[in-house]
C-alpha cells in the first residue's frame, strides 16, 4: 500500500478538528445552523491555513442528510460520496491551470441544471486570482445571481488580485496564520497517533519554521521523520534536516560583532558552510534573533512575549546588557536589506561576509544610524581616556549627534566651503546651554508632535541661544520662515515645550543671512575657562 504524506492522511474531516480558525469556523456553523447560507464565499489567507479544508467540510455539511451542530456527520451516503471524491454536487478547480474565459463557460453551463442529489451544486475554486480578466467578466453575473441551489467558494493566497467586482459579491473571510502553540499542540497529537518519538523541543521548532502554516508543519515533519525513520527525532536532528542552525551559533556571532572582531565572524560563517547550513535561512534566523534581543531591550513584559527557554532567555538578557536599541536597528536593517538581496543571488556567501563587515566596521556606512554608533563609540572611549579636554570634547560630540538628528547641523543648501570648514566653538552661560540641548535634542520630536503645516516648514532649522531661557529659529527658506515665524505658531512652541518639559521658554525666528555658516558649536563658558586658558568671548 502507498504511503500517504501526513498533511493528507490527517485533514480534519469536520469543522472541530479545524485548528487555528475558530473566527471562521463558527460563523460557518452559525450559518449553517440558522439556515442563512450564502452564494459566494471568499476564503483568502497565506497557504497552508485551512481554506480548501473549510472549503470542502462546508461542501459536504451542506448536502449532508444528518449535520451535527454545523458539522457534517461523514457518516451518510452524501458526506462518503464527497469525501471519495465521485460526487457531481462538489466540483473543484485549479484556476492556474483552468483560467481562460471557456472554463468559466462550462460553469455557466453546468449551473443550469439542478443536483440528482443532495440539496447544493458547490463550485469551489482554488487560486482563484489566477484566474484572466475575461475569466473573471464571464463570472460576474452567475456569481451574483446563482440559481439557489448554487454555492462558489473562492480561495486565493494574493486577495489584492481579486477584481473588486467580484470582491463585493462575495462573503469574505480571512484565514489568519496558525500560532506556533496551536501547530505544536497539533504535531504532538499526530506524532503520538503515528507511534513518532520526537522531542517536545523539536516539534516547537517544526512549527515555528512553518511559518503559521499547518501544512508546512506537516510536510517539514515528514521530512524529518523518514530522515531519521525508527529513532528519536531531537532537536539537533531537525536542525540537521532542514539546514537551520542553533540559536548559540547567533549569540556567538553577535558577541563577535559587538567586539568588532571580523575575524571571528568570518571563522563563524565558515563553519557554517561546512556544515552544510542554508544560508538563506540563517539570515532570516538571524534576524529574527535581534528581533527578539530588541523586543527584550525595549518591550515591557517582554519575558512572556518571546517563546524561548529560560536558559535562551537569561542568554539573551546578558547579551541585551551589552548593546544599545540604536545599534540593534542598525544591524536589523543591514540583515534586512541582505534578505532581500539573497533570495537570487549567486554567491550568497559574500553578501553575507560583507554585511558582517558593515555590522563590526560602521565606519564603511555614511548612514544616520552608522554615524550614531560610532559616535556612542567615541563617547565610550573619552570615558575610558578622561583627560584635561574631555568634558568639552564631550559637549561637541553631543551637539553634532543632536544637530544631525534634528536639522540643528550644517543645512543641505550651505556652500561647500562653509560645511568643509572648521566649525567655530562659541561659549555662553551654563543655563542657556542647558536650555539649548535640552530642546535641540528632541528638536525632532517636537517637530512630529505639532505637526499640521509646522512640520515641513520646520525642516532644515537650526536652534540657537538668544538669551536667558529664549532660543531663535533660524529658517534657510523664506516660505517656511513666513509660516514658522507667525505668532500663532511660536506661541503653540512655547506651550508646548511648558507642558512637555516645565520650562517656561520664548522662541524667536529669522532668516538665515547669505553664505552665513550654521555650524556652530556652543559651550559652557565655565568648560571652556577650564580646557584652554586664555581669554574668551561670551555671547549675550
Amino acid at each position: 500500500m502507498s504511503y500517504t504524506a501526513l498533511y493528507r492522511k490527517w485533514r480534519p474531516l469536520s469543522f472541530e478538528d479545524v485548528k487555528g480558525q475558530n473566527h471562521i469556523v463558527q460563523t460557518l456553523k452559525n450559518q449553517i445552523i440558522s439556515g442563512r447560507i450564502g452564494h459566494a464565499y471568499l476564503f483568502c489567507g497565506t497557504r497552508g491555513t485551512g481554506k480548501t479544508t473549510i472549503a470542502k467540510i462546508f461542501a459536504r455539511v451542506v448536502n449532508c442528510e444528518n449535520p451535527v451542530d454545523g458539522s457534517p456527520c461523514n457518516e451518510c451516503a452524501a458526506c462518503r460520496i464527497i469525501s471519495s471524491g465521485s460526487s457531481m454536487n462538489v466540483v473543484e478547480i485549479d484556476a492556474a491551470s483552468n483560467n481562460g474565459v471557456e472554463n468559466i463557460r462550462e460553469i455557466r453551463e453546468q449551473v443550469q441544471y439542478p443536483p440528482t442529489d443532495g440539496r447544493y451544486r458547490v463550485y469551489i475554486i482554488d487560486e482563484v486570482h489566477m484566474l484572466s480578466s475575461g475569466a473573471f467578466n464571464a463570472l460576474l453575473k452567475t456569481l451574483e445571481e446563482p440559481p439557489s441551489y448554487v454555492i462558489f467558494i473562492l480561495a486565493t493566497t494574493e486577495v489584492h488580485k481579486i477584481p473588486i467586482t467580484v470582491l463585493s459579491r462575495c462573503q469574505r473571510y480571512d484565514f489568519k496564520r496558525i500560532t506556533i502553540d496551536t501547530i505544536s499542540t497539533r504535531l504532538r497529537e499526530l506524532a503520538d497517533a503515528e507511534k513518532i518519538q520526537v522531542e517536545e523541543r523539536a516539534l516547537r521548532y517544526v512549527a515555528k519554521a512553518a511559518d503559521g502554516s499547518m501544512r508546512d508543519a506537516l510536510s517539514l515533519l515528514d521530512q524529518c521523520v523518514a530522515f531519521h525513520y525508527g529513532s528519536l527525532l531531537t532537536y539537533d536532528n531537525v536542525l540537521e534536516v532542514l539546514g537551520a542552525v542553533d540559536s548559540g551559533v547567533f549569540s556567538e556571532l553577535l558577541r563577535a560583532v559587538i567586539v568588532k572582531d571580523t575575524t571571528g565572524c568570518m571563522r563563524k560563517l565558515e563553519e557554517m558552510v561546512i556544515q552544510g547550513r542554508e544560508l538563506g535561512q540563517f539570515v532570516t534566523d538571524f534576524i529574527w534573533y535581534l528581533r527578539n534581543l530588541l523586543v527584550l531591550k525595549t518591550a515591557d513584559d517582554a519575558e512572556n512575549m518571546l517563546e524561548m527557554s529560560e536558559e535562551n532567555l537569561k542568554q539573551l538578557q546578558q547579551e541585551a546588557e551589552m548593546i544599545d536599541g540604536e545599534t540593534l536597528i542598525r544591524f536589523i536593517r543591514v540583515f534586512s536589506e541582505l534578505s532581500n538581496q539573497i533570495r537570487y543571488a549567486g554567491q550568497k556567501r559574500v553578501l553575507i561576509e560583507l554585511a558582517l563587515i558593515k555590522l563590526t566596521k560602521p565606519q564603511m556606512e555614511s548612514n544616520l544610524d552608522s554615524v550614531l554608533q560610532r559616535l556612542s563609540e567615541l563617547e565610550q572611549r573619552l570615558d575610558e581616556n578622561p583627560g584635561v579636554n574631555t568634558e568639552m570634547l564631550k559637549q561637541m560630540v553631543t551637539q553634532m549627534g543632536a544637530g544631525a538628528l534634528a536639522g540643528g547641523g550644517v543645512t543641505d543648501n550651505a556652500p561647500d566651503e562653509a560645511q568643509n570648514h572648521n566649525p567655530p566653538t562659541v561659549a555662553i552661560p551654563k543655563a542657556q546651554l542647558e536650555d539649548l540641548n535640552l530642546i535641540r535634542q528632541d528638536w525632532g520630536k517636537i517637530i512630529r508632535d505639532l505637526g499640521g503645516a509646522v512640520r515641513p516648514s520646520f525642516r532644515d532649522t537650526v536652534l540657537e541661544p538668544s538669551g536667558d531661557s529664549s532660543l531663535c529659529i533660524v529658517f534657510s527658506n523664506p516660505d517656511s520662515y513666513a509660516i514658522g515665524s507667525r505668532p500663532t505658531v511660536l506661541g503653540n512652541l512655547e506651550r508646548y515645550v511648558e507642558e512637555q518639559y516645565g520650562r517656561e521658554m520664548y522662541f524667536k525666528a529669522r532668516l538665515k543671512g547669505s553664505g552665513e555658516r550654521l555650524n556652530t558649536i556652543y559651550v559652557s563658558d565655565e568648560e571652556l575657562k577650564h580646557a584652554i586658558h586664555m581669554d574668551i568671548t561670551i555671547e549675550d
